[in-house]
C-alpha cells in the first residue's frame, strides 16, 4: 500500500520537499518547493521539469547533436513515487525527498529515463512471473577537502592526527579513525529509513564499504542513489569529502558496486537458481552466460565515465575479464558459497560511480537474455582470473565502440535511450580529451 503524501508530510512536520529526478549520470536534479505547494502539485500534476534533464552531460553540457533524436525543450510532468519519499537530516528546516517519475503529456513515462529504464527491464521479468532481488555492496573514499583540481586526493586525518597510508581491509581501530563520521552516516540513514547493513574499511586508504540488505531492484536503487548524497553531506560536515569515484586516488584500489543478484518465482518465491536437490539450476549457469557475454559490450552502462577504466587493472581487486567461478573474487562474476535458498551471483564489474539505476538495469536485462536464449557458460575457472586475457575494454571510447553495436541489448531497453547515452557519453569523452594533463606537461613540456 503507497504511502499517503499528505499525511505523512503532516506527521513529520515537513515544510520543504525536494522532488528529485536521477539524470543518465545519476546527478539528482529536479525542484525545491514548499510542502503545501508541493501536495497542491501532487493533486493536480503541474509540477513540470525540461526534458534537458536527461541529456545533461557530467560537467554540464549538451551534446550539440542531440536534437535529432531528443526534443529537448518541452516540458515534462513530474509525479512523485509516494513510496520513496523520506526525512531529509542535515537541513535547517524540516525537509523531505522524494523521488520522481517523469512523464509525457500524455500520460506515458519518458524512455530514456534511467529510473524507467530499470522498471521496463523489471516488467520483462515480471511477464515470465520472475521476481529479480539484489543486494549491492557500494564503496567509498573519505579525502581531504581539495578546492583546486590540478591538486591529487589525499586521506584526511584520522582522530589520530594521521592520516592513513597504507592498506587496512576489514582494520577495526583504522575504521574507528573516522568513527564519528561512520555513526552519522548510520543515523542518517536510520532517519531516512535506508536499510543499510555492514560497514567495513575496505582495502584503500579510508577507503569504506556499506553492504544494502537484499530486496527489489528498484527500492535498492533509489536507496543507493539517495546514500551517495548523504554520506557526500555528511562527509563535509566533518571537514572531509566522501567520494564515489571508481579510482580517485593513483595507486589505491578503486571503488566498485557489487551487486549479489538472484531470480525467484513470483509467486512462491523459491529461488530460480537452485534445483531441488540443491544444485545450480539450468536458468542459473544460463543467467551467468548472459552476464558472460553482454556486461562487456554494455560495459558504459556500468563503467560510465573515463576515470572508471582506471579501476580495472590486474591485481587491483576489479576484475579484468568476464570469467567466473565459485567464490573468487578475482573472477567478474563470483558464485558465493550458500544453500539452494540463497544461491546468488555476485556481479563485481560495475564501479561505485555508475548510475545504480542503470548498473542495475544492465546486469538485469543480461541476465535475462542469457535465460531467454538458454545460454550455455563456458566452465567456472579455479586460480587466478588476473592470468586469463584481458576482455573488458580499456577506455570508455573502446567501451562505446562496443556499446553502439550490442543489438540485444539496444532492442530491449530502447534505440532512443541508447542512442542518447552514447551521445552524452561520447560528448563527455570529447571534452575530456579537449584538458591537456599534468603528466603530459610533467613528460613531454621539455622533452619531445
Amino acid at each position: 500500500m503507497s504511502v499517503n503524501l499528505a499525511n505523512w508530510i503532516a506527521e513529520h512536520k515537513i515544510d520543504e520537499v525536494e522532488c528529485i529526478v536521477p539524470d543518465i549520470n545519476g546527478v539528482q536534479r529536479g525542484k525545491v518547493l514548499p510542502a503545501k505547494k508541493f501536495l497542491s502539485s501532487v493533486r493536480d500534476k503541474s509540477l513540470r521539469i525540461p526534458g534537458s534533464v536527461f541529456i545533461c552531460t557530467i560537467d554540464g553540457h549538451y551534446p550539440e547533436d542531440i536534437a535529432d533524436i531528443w526534443d529537448k525543450d518541452p516540458d515534462k510532468i513530474l509525479i512523485a513515487d509516494p513510496d520513496t519519499i523520506c526525512v531529509a537530516p542535515g537541513f535547517k528546516s524540516p525537509t523531505a525527498f522524494v523521488i520522481a517519475d517523469v512523464l509525457h503529456g500524455d500520460g506515458t513515462e519518458v524512455e530514456i529515463a534511467p529510473r524507467t529504464i530499470l522498471k521496463k527491464v523489471l516488467g520483462l521479468y515480471a511477464d515470465r512471473g520472475w521476481k529479480p532481488i539484489m543486494a549491492p555492496e557500494v564503496e567509498f573514499y573519505l579525502v581531504s577537502q581539495n578546492v583546486d583540481p590540478d591538486f591529487p586526493l589525499v586521506p584526511p586525518t584520522g582522530s589520530s592526527g594521521r592520516a592513513e597510508t597504507a592498506s587496512q581491509p576489514y582494520g577495526l581501530e583504522a575504521m574507528n579513525e573516522y568513527e564519528d563520521i561512520i555513526d552519522h552516516i548510520y543515523d542518517d540513514c536510520e532517519l531516512m529509513g535506508l536499510d543499510i547493513d555492514t560497514m567495513i574499511h575496505e582495502m584503500g586508504a579510508a577507503q569504506l564499504e556499506v553492504n544494502f540488505i537484499h530486496g527489489d531492484p528498484l527500492k535498492l536503487a533509489d536507496q543507493v542513489f539517495l546514500f551517495k548524497r548523504t554520506v557526500r553531506a555528511v562527509a563535509k560536515q566533518h571537514g572531509v569529502y566522501a567520494t564515489f569515484m571508481a579510482n580517485p586516488m593513483a595507486g589505491q584500489p578503486g571503488s566498485a558496486m557489487h551487486i549479489h543478484q538472484s531470480v525467484v518465482d513470483a509467486e512462491t518465491g523459491r529461488n530460480l537458481f537452485s534445483n531441488a536437490n540443491g544444485r545450480d539450476s539450468a536458468l542459473f549457469r544460463s543467467y551467468i552466460a548472459g552476464l558472460v557475454k553482454f556486461m562487456p559490450q554494455v560495459s558504459p552502462l556500468w563503467a560510465p565515465n573515463v576515470n572508471s577504466f582506471r579501476r580495472m587493472r590486474p591485481d587491483s581487486a576489479a576484475p579484468i575479464n568476464v570469467q567466473w567461478g565459485e567464490d573468487n573474487r578475482s573472477c567478474g562474476f563470483r558464485v558465493p558459497i550458500s544453500d539452494k535458498a540463497n544461491r546468488r551471483v555476485e556481479n563485481r564489474l560495475p564501479g561505485a560511480d555508475s548510475n545504480p539505476y542503470l548498473a542495475m538495469a544492465a546486469s538485469l536485462v543480461c541476465g535475462y537474455i542469457g535465460m531467454v536464449e538458454r545460454m550455455v557458460p563456458a566452465k567456472a575457472i579455479t586460480g587466478s582470473a588476473y592470468n586469463r586475457a584481458r576482455t573488458l575494454p580499456r577506455t570508455l571510447e573502446a567501451a562505446l565502440d562496443r556499446f553502439s553495436a550490442c543489438k540485444p541489448v539496444r532492442n530491449l531497453l530502447g534505440e532512443e535511450f541508447f542512442d542518447i547515452f552514447y551521445a552524452v557519453k561520447d560528448y563527455e569523452l570529447f571534452n575530456y580529451q579537449s584538458v591537456v594533463s599534468s603528466w603530459e606537461r610533467e613528460h613531454l613540456l621539455l622533452r619531445v
